[in-house]
C-alpha cells in the first residue's frame, strides 16, 4: 500500500497533467474537504461529485490558467501538508493574482478523508474585483 504521503503527491502530479480522474482517485467516500472562508469555491464538501462541481468546475470555467504549483511536500505519517502558490487570471477582470498557499491532508487506510485549505483569500478576491 502507497504511504500517505505518495498518495498525496500522486494526487499533485494528475494535478499537473490536470488528469482530474486521477486526482480524485484516491477520494474517500466520507471525505470532509474544506475551501476556506472567503475563497471563491468556500465550503465543505463532502463527495466527490461536490469537489469536482463546487471546487474544479468552478475554478475551471471562471479562471484561465489557474494553477497550484508545490514548493514542498511535509510527511507527518497519516497528515501531510503542502505549500505553494496559486496563480491565475479572473475572466471577468482579466485580473491575476499570486499568492501562498496550504494544503492539509489527512489519510486514512489509503484513503484521503480530510483536507483544509488556507490561503490569502484578499488576493484572490482583488483579482475578482
Amino acid at each position: 500500500m502507497r504511504s500517505p504521503y505518495q498518495i498525496i503527491a500522486d494526487h499533485y502530479e494528475a494535478s499537473k497533467r490536470h488528469d482530474l480522474a486521477a486526482m480524485m482517485a484516491d477520494i474517500s467516500p466520507e471525505v470532509q474537504w474544506t475551501e476556506m472562508a472567503g475563497f471563491p469555491c468556500a465550503g465543505t464538501y463532502r463527495s466527490v461529485e461536490e469537489i469536482t462541481s463546487h471546487v474544479f468546475a468552478r475554478l475551471g470555467l471562471e479562471w484561465e490558467h489557474y494553477t497550484f504549483e508545490l514548493e514542498a511536500l511535509h510527511d507527518a505519517g497519516n497528515t501531510v501538508i503542502g505549500i505553494g502558490n496559486y496563480s491565475g487570471i479572473y475572466l471577468q477582470t482579466g485580473k491575476s493574482f499570486k499568492c501562498r498557499v496550504a494544503h492539509v491532508w489527512q489519510v486514512e487506510q489509503g484513503r484521503v478523508t480530510g483536507f483544509e485549505q488556507f490561503t490569502d483569500t484578499l488576493l484572490v478576491a482583488r483579482a475578482m474585483q
